[in-house]
């Protein structure tokens, strides 16, 4: 990316959604578009099989096509102050990704350390996304934001599920509706 494209970039995130570009943030800011999802049956958190690793990148994608993105994604991951920025995970899941902006602890209780949030660009492909997915699913990776290049949505995966953003009200409901095996059991469980 280049120096414009993440300026543009830093602009279209203040217009369309405001804030700390945070992905455990964003319910809070967005109640009523948003939806959570967890990545196994049973809401078990974390993968023992690759058949239980499919399964998790399996959801992911499906509802990462039925939010679609056709023009491509923006892929946001955080590392933090403390942490190499070429953390073993990020050169294999985060190729090509650039500083985008520094969250400080003091402007954000959701960081008790400074959090460089890098960004790249990728299309809407498992070979591309399925390692960074994965390194999530593992808690190697965080603060993960995928959204199209418009920003019309926000899909923050995380170790054990994933929060969206839909673009409408009625948009979050299709996907409650058609995924609701998928939800948190109990409905009251995050």
């Amino acid at each position: 990316m280049t120096e414009d494209e993440v300026k543009s970039l830093t602009a279209l995130w203040r217009t369309r959604w405001g804030g700390a570009p945070i992905g455990c943030a964003l319910s809070a800011r967005h109640p009523d578009r948003w939806v959570r999802f967890h990545s196994l049956p049973d809401s078990k958190r974390y993968a023992e099989t690759e058949q239980e690793y499919e399964v998790i990148l399996d959801r992911h994608h499906r509802v990462l096509a039925e939010l679609g993105a056709d023009e491509g994604l923006y892929v946001i991951a955080g590392y933090f102050a403390d942490a190499p920025v070429q953390a073993p995970a990020a050169p294999r899941t985060h190729a090509g990704a650039v500083p985008w902006l520094t969250i400080d602890p003091g402007e954000h209780p959701e960081v008790e350390i400074p959090l460089t949030l890098r960004v790249s660009t990728a299309p809407l492909r498992r070979a591309t996304l399925d390692p960074l997915l994965r390194c999530v699913a593992d808690d190697e990776l965080g603060h993960v934001i995928i959204s199209p290049l418009d920003l019309r949505w926000l899909y923050h995966p995380y170790d054990g599920g994933a929060d969206v953003i839909a673009p409408s009200v009625r948009e979050r409901d299709g996907l409650k509706n058609r995924h609701a095996d998928w939800l948190p059991t109990p409905p009251s469980r995050l």
